[in-house]
């Protein structure tokens, strides 16, 4: 595997997961982008080959070439929830922006297979050329664009009726797709050419065929629409076309084997899989270099980001007790639970720190919770384990016993920080104090409870 290489701060760009199929290695790669590591390393079937990430970034599809199946990935857990048979040699596919299907290219099969993410369930398959090897989908949907990587040609299937509506002949030994933000155009590797076909997606036609390097495989559109940038197998190179001109305006070296290409958010990088290498290479679309190399596994092929998230690990803290009073002269319970907000994206593996600051009449006896290392004398917790998005961690629980003198009301404090967040976060549980109970009996000794008595 090959070293990691981070990218200059020029290059910071908001935090996505990028995740890699790695073809020879039967795994998908997670990145954070943000730090540019391999944060998760995640088995799936057989020669995956495409990614597909829902809009909403909860699952992720890869499609196994040599299983002839989808593994469904949860990206909270980045765990494989279930494989969803399809058709023979499925390589590229695509999923609706409103995340209700997904098209798969079945390559042997001749046919694309529709998923209904409602159910993992195939409700279609619509026939297509020959050796189908990528899908990609018009932004409003209404359109799956089919590359006939052995009929030369590109098939339109119309998504609400899954029918082939055109057929458009391309260049020689096609390879992929990639469509314009405003979906007016579609830009069409041809491999054995060297060429990109330029289609007129309102007529369906090829309008002009751009030379570019030799053996051009991926292609990805920045999201401002003024470049594509293309992948060229064979001579280890990037070529860069203006859309405003078709014509290529850079050429970027440094790769071996470079396959698909994806954009992130802000269209500031492009990540390259790098199918002769175990990497990916991160190139500045503004200067239009190789900033960065990341190790991955086996034979990098299909990539997709999830969504952006903004602001990194966002840690919440709540405080509580049970029941809703204290009772002096016995023991109370206080339970703090640490989360990290929903749409936020994972803690960095770096110390997150809890502190309990018990007010006046109130005594610690004891602090703990599972996972958690915690310090009686300083009311102090740790713990470095990763927090996915809208989880937490197991709850903190702090025991103290409330003195006889303890007043009517009080407030206890607690902090978090760490994990990646540079903000320190407060919760304050305030507590109503109740007298100890009274003897009914002047010679009776009065018990008091040893165990919590909060009511």
């Amino acid at each position: 595997m090959l070293p990691i290489a981070v990218a200059s701060p020029a290059t910071a760009a908001p935090q996505q997961n990028a995740y890699v199929a790695n073809f020879g290695s039967a795994t998908v790669s997670v990145i954070n982008s943000a730090t540019q590591t391999v944060t998760a390393t995640i088995p799936v079937g057989t020669n995956p080959s495409g990614v597909a990430v829902a809009p909403n970034g909860a699952r992720a599809y890869v499609s196994n070439y040599g299983d002839n199946n989808v593994s469904v990935i949860d990206t909270s857990t980045n765990t494989v929830t279930t494989a969803i048979p399809v058709g023979n040699g499925p390589v590229g596919l695509a999923i609706t922006p409103d995340g209700s299907h997904v098209y798969v290219a079945d390559s042997t099969d001749a046919a694309v297979a529709v998923i209904d993410t409602s159910t993992n369930t195939v409700t279609a398959t619509v026939p297509a050329g020959g050796n189908d090897v990528a899908v990609s989908i018009t932004p409003d949907g209404t359109r799956a664009y089919v590359v006939n990587n052995a009929g030369n040609s590109v098939t339109v299937i119309d998504t609400s009726t899954n029918t082939v509506i055109a057929t458009i002949p391309v260049g020689g030994t096609p390879d992929f797709a990639a469509i314009t933000p405003d979906g007016a155009r579609a830009y069409v590797t041809n491999s054995a050419d060297n060429t990109v076909s330029v289609i007129d997606t309102s007529t369906n036609t090829v309008t002009t065929t751009i030379p570019v390097g030799l053996g051009p495989w991926g292609a990805a559109v920045t999201l401002d629409g003024a470049r594509v940038y293309v992948s060229n197998f064979t001579d280890n190179t990037v070529s860069v076309i203006s859309t405003a001109t078709n014509v290529v305006t850079a050429t970027i070296t440094g790769f071996n084997g470079p396959a698909l290409v994806v954009i992130n958010a802000d269209g500031s990088q492009a990540y390259i899989g790098n199918f002769n290498d175990a990497a990916v290479s991160v190139i500045d679309t503004t200067s239009n270099t190789v900033t960065g190399t990341i190790g991955v596994g086996n034979n990098p092929y299909g990539m997709a980001f999830g969504p952006a998230v903004a602001g990194g690990p966002k840690l919440t803290i709540a405080k509580s007790h049970p029941g809703r009073k204290f009772t002096r002269g016995a023991i109370g319970t206080y339970r703090i639970i640490v989360g990290n907000a929903a749409g936020a994206s994972a803690t960095n593996g770096s110390t997150v720190t809890v502190h309990d600051t018990l007010p006046a009449g109130l005594h610690a006896t004891r602090i703990g919770g599972p996972g958690w290392h915690c310090v009686l004398a300083t009311l102090t917790c740790t713990r470095s384990s990763v927090l996915a998005p809208g989880h937490s961690y197991p709850p903190i629980t702090l025991r103290s016993r409330i003195s006889r003198t303890a007043p009517n009301h009080v407030t206890n404090t607690a902090t978090v920080t760490g994990g990646g967040d540079p903000t320190t976060h407060t919760a304050t549980d305030l507590t109503q104090i109740r007298p100890a109970p009274r003897c009914n009996r002047p010679q009776t000794r009065c018990k008091q409870g040893s165990g919590a008595s909060a009511v």
